[in-house]
């Protein structure tokens, strides 16, 4: 590179989420496997609790959904993120790629754009492998009450260390998301 060039800014520091390509929104996933564990809400309160049990269709040791271009007919609760959804969600996990942009912070240092590394997820303790107790389908309702869990709703020790300030903005957390 010459001297006087300025290395370009990552996609993710300039496209606004509504304006990704589909595979520039889609490298925005970790691959963590947090918001696929199951979730309950509170009829009374509306609070969402995490368990450990991870949806039917995900790998709990590599993470990744085993049909993922079918995962919505399979379980018609799976939520697709979009920019629309992210904005209005209020239990993506608060290491997510989708939300931090959203809240306008910039990715953190193990994020696989940022290390070039998938195995940096789980070095920083975001993943979910070998963390969940198994499959939605193995549990009664019951069962799932005995399994949740404040862990995915937290930052691990480290993990945000070295997260760097993002160069602007975008919209301040939604009320319902712990900051």
């Amino acid at each position: 590179m010459p001297h006087d060039a300025t290395p370009q800014e990552p996609f993710w520091r300039t496209v606004p989420l509504a304006r990704m390509t589909p595979e520039q929104w889609e490298s925005l996933c970790d691959g963590c496997g947090r918001c696929c564990l199951v979730k309950l809400e509170d009829e009374d309160t509306g609070e969402i609790a995490y368990t450990d049990i991870g949806c039917r269709l995900l790998d709990g040791e590599t993470c990744r959904c085993t049909d993922y271009p079918n995962r919505q007919a399979q379980v018609p609760d799976c939520v697709r993120l979009t920019p629309e959804a992210v904005m209005t969600i209020g239990w993506l996990p608060p290491t997510c790629a989708y939300r931090l942009l959203d809240e306008g912070k910039d990715l953190p240092w193990w994020h696989p754009l940022v290390s070039g590394d998938p195995a940096t997820v789980t070095a920083a303790g975001i993943s979910v492998s070998g963390r969940t107790a198994g499959s939605e389908d193995a549990f009664g309702l019951m069962e799932l009450i005995a399994h949740v869990v404040s862990w995915p709703t937290r930052w691990p020790r480290g993990a945000k260390a070295r997260t760097a300030a993002a160069p602007r903005s975008r919209r301040k957390p939604a009320p319902d998301r712990p900051a």
